[in-house]
């Protein structure tokens, strides 16, 4: 073969294989679908667990929620049952107030004593004002005072771009809240209160021989969805707060000002199929798992199991699992005493390059100082650098 074609063969030859390996590449690029388009004010789509937000629109605009306010007023309760302030068969006397209270109603009676328990589904499944006010009543004698303490909650939830005014969402000046607000909030309410959360997935609820239905129009229509709550005020428009659990994976999706019923659960239910259809969640390292194991100097033991204070999930699109590379780093001299949960290094998860989770390493045991013979040893082996 001349020189000049066999030349001519290597560099076609070159060019080939540089062309085939880019196009490998870039076919091994993780796409993912843009989010579906969604005809409200504000909405996010997050996972409960990985707390990924997965779709956003004005997520951190202040806006009145209506309705969706009595998912504040329930986890308080909620908080004073925990603590025992408060007992489910505890019973409440309904004001004239709390009778009188106009909008979406439980059908309470004044001077009539109710449960708190039937009073909580008066609120979660009916959405009832009454309930509500008569709820926030009991509990701090009045309902500014109740709102005080809904608002210092929020602060504890990190709801930075919240503050509450009544415990039913009609409207009030300076009663706000946000999308993103409302899904740490349902965040904390399904955590801290499961044995509570799973009256959001009832559909009726009958008191005073009234029964009324639940408002979310997905409890119907998918059998993954098991709660949260509905609102609508005309200043608020319609607004829905959901969650549904698919194959061990839990969604959260709020969606704030659409125009009718229809229209906040169509929307709703756009973002969890999208969330489920593209997207998976998995549980990467437990809590108080040994992760690695460091060597400690100068303690009354040799080495220190570090990991993780919290489960570590993460949330990626779909079919990328095997993808996933974990970096550990670790100081490099970790002197006693160390007391267990202090910080000496950093677990990253990346996926094509981008971290998806980063958290810091902790100490998963308490080491004292050991004795003066093992402490003048090690003290002689880090001068010397020999280990």
């Amino acid at each position: 073969m001349p020189l000049f074609i066999r030349n001519y063969f290597i560099l076609f030859l070159v060019l080939f294989l540089f062309l085939f390996l880019n196009t490998a590449k870039a076919t091994n690029k993780i796409l993912i679908p843009a989010a579906p388009s969604v005809a409200a004010s504000s909405f996010i789509l997050l996972d409960f667990n990985s707390g990924k937000v997965l779709a956003e629109k004005n997520a951190d605009q202040r806006l009145a929620p209506a309705s969706l306010t009595k998912i504040m007023t329930v986890y308080v309760i909620f908080r004073e049952l925990k603590n025992g302030h408060l007992t489910l068969d505890e019973k409440v006397t309904i004001s004239k107030k709390a009778w009188q209270t106009p909008g979406s109603r439980m059908f309470v009676e004044v001077n009539k004593q109710v449960a708190i328990e039937d009073l909580l589904h008066g609120v979660i499944i009916q959405s009832g004002n009454d309930a509500s006010v008569a709820l926030a009543e009991h509990v701090a004698g009045d309902e500014s005072t109740f709102a005080a303490m809904m608002n210092q909650n929020a602060v504890r939830l990190g709801m930075m771009d919240t503050h509450f005014e009544n415990s039913m969402g009609l409207p009030r000046e300076n009663h706000y809240t946000t999308a993103r607000d409302l899904a740490k909030l349902t965040t904390a309410v399904i955590r801290e209160f499961p044995e509570y959360y799973r009256w959001d997935s009832e559909k009726e609820f009958t008191f005073n021989n009234i029964t009324q239905p639940n408002r979310n129009k997905l409890l119907w229509r998918d059998k993954s969805v098991d709660g949260v709550k509905t609102g609508y005020t005309e200043e608020a428009g319609y607004c829905m707060v959901a969650s549904a659990k698919r194959e061990g994976m839990r969604l959260i999706s709020v969606v704030m000002g659409t125009a009718s019923a229809n229209a906040r659960a169509n929307e709703s239910q756009s973002l969890l199929n999208y969330g489920f259809r593209f997207f998976e969640t998995h549980k990467l390292y437990s809590e108080l798992e040994a992760l690695t194991e460091t060597r400690i100097w100068k303690g009354d033991s040799k080495k220190l199991p570090m990991g993780l204070t919290d489960d570590l999930y993460v949330t990626i699109p779909r079919r990328h699992y095997n993808d996933l590379k974990a970096e550990i780093k670790l100081d490099k001299k970790i002197i006693a005493p160390v007391k267990q949960g202090e910080v000496f290094g950093a677990v990253k998860v990346s996926l094509a390059g981008n971290v998806v989770a980063s958290r810091p390493l902790k100490a998963l045991k308490t080491v004292n100082k050991g004795g003066l013979v093992q402490r003048l040893y090690d003290e002689a082996m880090l001068m010397l650098d020999m280990e």
